[in-house]
């Protein structure tokens, strides 16, 4: 039962998922030491040190079922949280307790582990990812005809699609991707590297022999599913590398806000909304507000995500030498909880990019209010092929548009510029030859063109390459 007198942790409590949760948990956590300490033991049996397969077959038979208690009040007494697990562990593997951890720092569990957490989260982070660009690529395909106003400055600029402005959002949560990618392929492990990186202790294991020491450490790598190893280190790995997937979820976290801060912005002027539901309440006072609180939380989340960046490259920055332990209480803290906030923005925006309300009406009755001072260069090549002189139209058209702006905004009516074109003989055009001037159609460029190319040749064969983001199941929303 919750504890009500205590502080939660909203992350967990309300937001990420339990997927997300258990790759930073205790238990993900302690049994990946364990493993680590499994592969050890194999890979230095295999090159010759005395190590039974009754003391690793021991050691396999409790690689998960954790004795957390007696872990707990040893720690209370050592104060020293991987002694006590060694401990913990050799009470239930009884006949490998002498070999658990034979030779190694703490570091080559903890910070080991930290890396195989790291590839964890991003592998469901990517997988996330994959999820909302599937579903923004079908609703960027769904609308990629049908005209908005752009804008620039959020000021009305030439016509755009619906879909054209969804392949924005794309391209950035693309660029992420790759980015992702490049990281996790290149992802080193730690390795087995000793107390200041001088693998000292294992060559004193193997007798001075610097081969064995090397085949152990490349052992270790690969039995943990790692290419390679740092070639030098200090006890630990380089905080580098920390703060190298911190940007990276900083930059997921911008894109996501960003997509989130334009959804706002669209649904203040109520051309395009999150999902709402059926019993949801907008307002405790205001009962008719739909506010946009799915956006609105991924911009809290991010904003989030990208202030803890600046921790972890603090932590990077100030290490001493071979190792110091100020980074560790930030680590526990800011690269979990950005990748648990990280998980959060990326349900959020799958349920909202699956579930948008579009009001074409709405869209249509913006872009011809301001279309018709977009047109107006049209309307003048127009005027001239009928034999107008382009100087005189070029007045008469300025003339008009002032007119036509003074009244929309100093008396809040509407944009009558083109009756106005339509009056005025020196273009000798009729409301049915201006209306076909100014289909919005004409004035959107390339952009449905745009749009399938793009999702074509640049978002299929992403998700095509990339198909297990189909095994992950959507997350409902906790709150």
């Amino acid at each position: 039962m919750t504890d009500s007198k205590q502080y939660e942790n909203p992350l967990i409590k309300r937001y990420a998922s339990a997927r997300m949760g258990f790759v930073f948990s205790p238990q993900f956590k302690f049994q990946t030491w364990r493993k680590l300490w499994i592969l050890l033991a194999e890979a230095e049996k295999e090159l010759g040190l005395p190590i039974s397969e009754e003391q690793i077959a021991d050691l396999k038979a409790h690689e998960k079922d954790i004795n957390f208690e007696e872990a707990e009040k040893r720690e209370k007494a050592v104060r020293h949280d991987v002694m006590a697990h060694v401990h913990a562990y050799g009470l239930q593997s009884t006949k490998a307790a002498g070999i658990i951890h034979l030779g190694a720092t703490s570091a080559y569990v903890t910070d080991n582990t930290d890396l195989i957490q790291a590839r964890a989260g991003m592998d469901l982070v990517r997988r996330r990812l994959l999820r909302v660009v599937a579903a923004l690529s079908a609703f960027a395909r769904q609308y990629k005809d049908l005209p908005t106003l752009g804008f620039t400055h959020f000021q009305p600029a030439q016509l755009t699609t619906v879909g054209k402005r969804a392949t924005l959002w794309i391209q950035d949560l693309l660029l992420d991707l790759e980015e992702l990618e490049f990281i996790d392929k290149g992802l080193p492990f730690l390795g087995v590297k000793g107390t200041t990186g001088t693998q000292a202790s294992f060559l004193e294991l193997f007798d001075g022999d610097h081969t064995k020491v090397k085949a152990l450490d490349e052992a270790v790598t690969r039995k943990a599913g790692f290419a390679r190893s740092l070639g030098v280190s200090g006890q630990t790995y380089t905080r580098k590398l920390d703060s190298r997937v911190m940007s990276l979820l900083s930059n997921v976290a911008q894109s996501l806000s960003k997509f989130s801060t334009d959804l706002r912005l669209l649904q203040h002027l109520k051309e395009i909304e999150e999902p709402f539901e059926a019993d949801q309440i907008g307002s405790s006072a205001m009962a008719y507000k739909r506010n946009p609180m799915r956006a609105e939380r991924i911009g809290s989340l991010g904003r989030f995500v990208q202030a803890l960046e600046g921790s972890v490259a603090f932590t990077a920055s100030t290490q001493w030498f071979e190792r110091t332990l100020d980074d560790s209480a930030n680590k526990r803290l800011a690269i979990p909880q950005a990748f648990l906030a990280i998980d959060a923005m990326l349900i959020l925006a799958e349920n909202i990019s699956k579930n948008l309300v579009v009001y074409p009406k709405m869209i249509e009755r913006h872009v011809l209010a301001e279309l018709p001072f977009m047109a107006t260069e049209n309307i003048l090549m127009a005027g001239v092929k009928k034999g107008g002189d382009r100087q005189d139209l070029h007045e008469a058209i300025r003339r008009h548009s002032l007119e036509a702006a003074k009244r929309v905004k100093q008396e809040g009516l509407d944009n009558d510029l083109m009756d106005r074109i339509a009056k005025d003989p020196v273009f000798g055009m009729d409301s049915r030859t201006l209306g076909e001037v100014m289909d919005p159609a004409k004035f959107v460029g390339r952009s449905p063109e745009i749009t399938e190319e793009f999702l074509t040749w640049e978002v299929e064969p992403v998700l095509a390459k990339n198909p297990d983001w189909k095994t992950l199941d959507q997350e409902d929303l906790r709150v």
